[in-house]
């Protein structure tokens, strides 16, 4: 049974962990698995069985011993503790060709992530419609959160300009961000920031590919 749990105290590294379950749990109800073991989660994900079963224990008993997990049930709970039970706004700064393909990327409505607004500082791309409404000036951004409430913002824009697009998006009311720009940036503490940094991860995989030819 799940618990009201203080996320506080859940460990950072736990929760991306969650959202890998989710997604494989949500491939096997759909292939119709009904009951699925730690052990068995843990094979298919190349994880330790007694590490998924100390991440959900900060949330609360999701199965019985010797039974294992029912994978629609488990789907809900995780989908609860990673606070997927309400629809979260977003928006993107930045209608380049990053901005362009997020936009169009169905599966964030699919974990209830809905693209609300479309930024630019462009006159090429402001008023244009890339699917989520036309592209507004980032002008605009503070009259467009007092209207319509922004849980989450991110940021396609270069590098150079990324800390001042993202002081505006906070200054907007905005409290999450994900930062796709290639550069450290400094928020307040009461707001939450991931990096996606994609040249980072290239250089990570060249790495490996250049060690192996060694």
């Amino acid at each position: 049974m799940a618990r009201n749990v203080d996320k506080s105290s859940v460990p950072a590294v736990t929760v991306p962990r969650l959202a890998l379950y989710l997604r494989k749990l949500r491939e096997l109800k759909a292939q119709g698995t009904a009951r699925i073991s730690s052990q068995h989660l843990a094979e298919l994900i190349d994880l330790n069985p007694a590490q998924i079963r100390k991440d959900f224990s900060y949330f609360g008993e999701f199965g019985t011993r010797g039974v294992g997990y029912e994978v629609q049930r488990l789907e809900e709970e995780i989908a609860k503790c990673l606070g997927l039970w309400r629809s979260w706004s977003v928006i993107i700064l930045g209608a380049g060709k990053l901005g362009r393909a997020l936009v169009q990327y169905r599966g964030f409505a699919e974990y209830q992530f809905n693209v609300v607004g479309v930024f630019d500082n462009s006159e090429h791309v402001i008023g244009a419609n890339y699917g989520a409404g036309r592209v507004r000036s980032v002008a605009e951004l503070e009259e467009f959160c007092a209207q319509q409430p922004v849980d989450i913002a991110m940021i396609t824009v270069p590098a150079a300009v990324a800390e001042e697009t993202i002081d505006k998006a906070v200054a907007a009311g905005v409290r999450a961000v994900l930062n796709f720009a290639p550069v450290k940036v400094h928020v307040p503490a009461d707001v939450v920031i991931r990096q996606v940094d994609l040249s980072s991860e290239l250089m990570f995989l060249s790495f490996y590919l250049d060690r192996e030819r060694e």
